[in-house]
C-alpha cells in the first residue's frame, strides 16, 4: 500500500465528463417542434381568417325579436247580464266550448212576440187572398149592371123618340150606363191592388207581409241563441277579470281574449342593412331566453312591407330640418318548424340567428 501512488487517486476536473445522458432523437423532435410552431401557427391563423372572411355576412341575427301568437277579443253580439262564467284564467279550452252566458229571458219574449207577429201575418194575407176574390166578383157584376144599363138605355131612347117616356128617364138611363162602365173600369184595379199587396215581390213567391215577419222571428232567434258565447278556436284564456256573474255586458266589447295555442311564430325586428341577402324560406335558428339551451329551427316566412315606424301611431316627420338618419329596423316574421318541446308563451324574448347563405 505504501508503494502506491497517490497521484492514481485524484481525478482532475478536467476529466470528468459533465454532459448530460440525452437521447440521440432529441435534437430531432425539438427541430420538429419549432417547424411546427413556425409553420402551424401561421397556417391556423390563415384558416381562421378564411373562415371568418368566407362566413361573415352569411349568418346575420338580432336579439329585438319576441314570440307571437293570434290573440281573439271574444265579445257577445247581443247585451245583458252575465248569468254564468264557465271558464277561468288561462284555462284551455277547444273550439265550441261555453264560455259564459247572458240572461236569455229577454230574448225569449221577443223570440215569442216574433212568432206572434208571424202568425198576424199569415192571418192578414189570408184576409188579403180572400179580398182578392172579392174583386174578381165585382168584375162581374159590375159588366152585369153595365149589360142592364145599356138595355135600360136602349129600351128609353126608344120610347123618347116615339114620344112615350119623358127626357128626365133617358138622362136617368145615361147616367146608369156611365156609372156602370166607370164600375168596370175601377173593379180590375181593385183586383190587382189586392193581387199586388199578398204578392211576394220578391221572386220568393212568399207574400211580403210574411216575409218580413219571417225575417223577424229568425232575427230574434239568433238573438236568443247568441246569449250563449262559445269559443271560436282551440286556445288559451285570458283576461277574465270582466267576466262577473251580474255584470251588465255591452255587445261589441271585448269580454275576454283568447290566444289562439296552435298558431306562434317569432317576429324578428331586423335592421335594415342586414336585408340585403334576407330571402323567404331561408332558415334560421331560434333561442329564448326563457329555455337556455333550448334550439328551435324555422324559416323566413315573410318579409314586412314596411319598417315598424311607419305603422306606428305617430310616424317620424322628417322634413322639419332636424333630421337625424337613425336606422331602422324592418319586422321578419319567422314560421316555427314543427312542434316545438316547450311551451310558445307570447312576448318570450327570443334570439334569430338566419343563414342567408351568402359569400
Amino acid at each position: 500500500m505504501a508503494d502506491a501512488d497517490p497521484k492514481r487517486d485524484f481525478v482532475a476536473d478536467s476529466e470528468i465528463d459533465l454532459t448530460p445522458d440525452v437521447p440521440a432523437e432529441a435534437p430531432r423532435q425539438k427541430r420538429w417542434g419549432r417547424m411546427l410552431l413556425l409553420f402551424g401557427v401561421p397556417l391556423l391563423i390563415a384558416a381562421l381568417g378564411a373562415y371568418f372572411y368566407l362566413t361573415s355576412g352569411r349568418f346575420i341575427s338580432t336579439d329585438n325579436a319576441y314570440v307571437r301568437q293570434d290573440v281573439i277579443s271574444v265579445s257577445p253580439d247581443v247585451s245583458g247580464r252575465i248569468v254564468a262564467v264557465n271558464v277561468r284564467e288561462n284555462q284551455r279550452v277547444k273550439a265550441g266550448d261555453v264560455l259564459f252566458r247572458i240572461d236569455p229571458e229577454p230574448y225569449r219574449i221577443a223570440l215569442a212576440q216574433a212568432d206572434a207577429d208571424l202568425a198576424a201575418a199569415r192571418v192578414q194575407v189570408a184576409t188579403m187572398a180572400t179580398d182578392t176574390g172579392s174583386a174578381a166578383a165585382d168584375i162581374e157584376s159590375a159588366r152585369a149592371e153595365l149589360t142592364l144599363a145599356q138595355a135600360t138605355y136602349e129600351r128609353q131612347d126608344a120610347l123618347m123618340k116615339r114620344g112615350f117616356t119623358t127626357r128626365a128617364s133617358l138622362d136617368a138611363a145615361v147616367q146608369d150606363v156611365a156609372a156602370a162602365r166607370a164600375k168596370i173600369a175601377t173593379a180590375p184595379a181593385a183586383a190587382a191592388r189586392a193581387r199586388q199587396q199578398i204578392g211576394s215581390g220578391g221572386g220568393s213567391g212568399m207574400p211580403a207581409q210574411i216575409q218580413v215577419a219571417m225575417a223577424k222571428r229568425e232575427q230574434a232567434a239568433m238573438n236568443l241563441e247568441r246569449t250563449t258565447v262559445r269559443a271560436p278556436k282551440d286556445g288559451v284564456v285570458s283576461q277574465t277579470s270582466r267576466l262577473q256573474v251580474g255584470n251588465i255586458t255591452p255587445s261589441g266589447v271585448p269580454a275576454l281574449s283568447l290566444v289562439v295555442s296552435d298558431a306562434a311564430w317569432v317576429e324578428a325586428n331586423f335592421k335594415e342593412t342586414d336585408l340585403d341577402h334576407m330571402r323567404v324560406g331561408q332558415p334560421a335558428e331560434l333561442s329564448f331566453d326563457a329555455y337556455p339551451g333550448l334550439k328551435v329551427t324555422g324559416h323566413v316566412q315573410s318579409i314586412g312591407a314596411g319598417t315598424g315606424s311607419e305603422f306606428s301611431v305617430l310616424p317620424a316627420q322628417n322634413a322639419n330640418g332636424n333630421w337625424v338618419k337613425v336606422t331602422q329596423r324592418v319586422p321578419v316574421r319567422i314560421a316555427i318548424d314543427g312542434k316545438p318541446p316547450r311551451a310558445m308563451i307570447a312576448g318570450l324574448s327570443t334570439d334569430v340567428k338566419i343563414d342567408t347563405g351568402a359569400r
